[in-house]
């Protein structure tokens, strides 16, 4: 279930998470609109934000403790977590199109999207913490279905 407590741990993930989005507000793709999202998925990422907000700060079995076998889980999300950090500046070196935002990340599809929500199903797993990986569920259907939603959007020819 999840010791009630701050975690420091959630919040530099939320910070890595944060903190590139906030920059992407600067330097947004030519031709984003977010307006013919879908109403369901939005309603899911939407919630799944404010959710995993709250769950990755406010439970204590989130941080560090003596390595033992579940360590690895948090090494994975961490991995993803520098990947995406990646996949930012590689975007922010492009030409910021809406191609490069949505774009793959070592075969990742949507890697924008789907990097952070497995990053953060793998930390609730190595915080045994069910509440966090339900709010990172409902986050990447509304999530990683946004960005998968613009992607078929953007690869679909011009209507004539």
């Amino acid at each position: 279930m999840g010791h009630l407590g701050f975690s420091y741990v959630g919040l530099a993930f939320l910070m890595m998470l944060i903190i590139p989005n906030f920059i992407w507000t600067k330097y947004r793709p030519e031709g984003y609109d977010a307006r013919s999202e879908n109403k369901v998925l939005l309603i899911f990422e939407r919630s799944g934000q404010v959710l995993v907000t709250c769950t990755a700060l406010i439970f204590s079995d989130l941080n560090l403790r003596s390595w033992s076998l579940w360590t690895l889980w948090l090494a994975a999300a961490v991995i993803l977590m520098f990947m995406y950090e990646c996949w930012w500046v590689g975007y922010f070196k492009s030409k910021k199109t809406l191609g490069d935002f949505y774009s793959s990340f070592f075969g990742i599809p949507a890697a924008s999207a789907t990097l952070p929500v497995v990053a953060f199903l793998l930390f609730a797993v190595y915080g045994k913490v069910m509440w966090l990986f339900i709010s990172t569920v409902i986050l990447g259907i509304g999530h990683i279905g946004i960005h998968l939603q613009h992607r078929r959007e953007i690869s679909k020819p011009d209507d004539l």
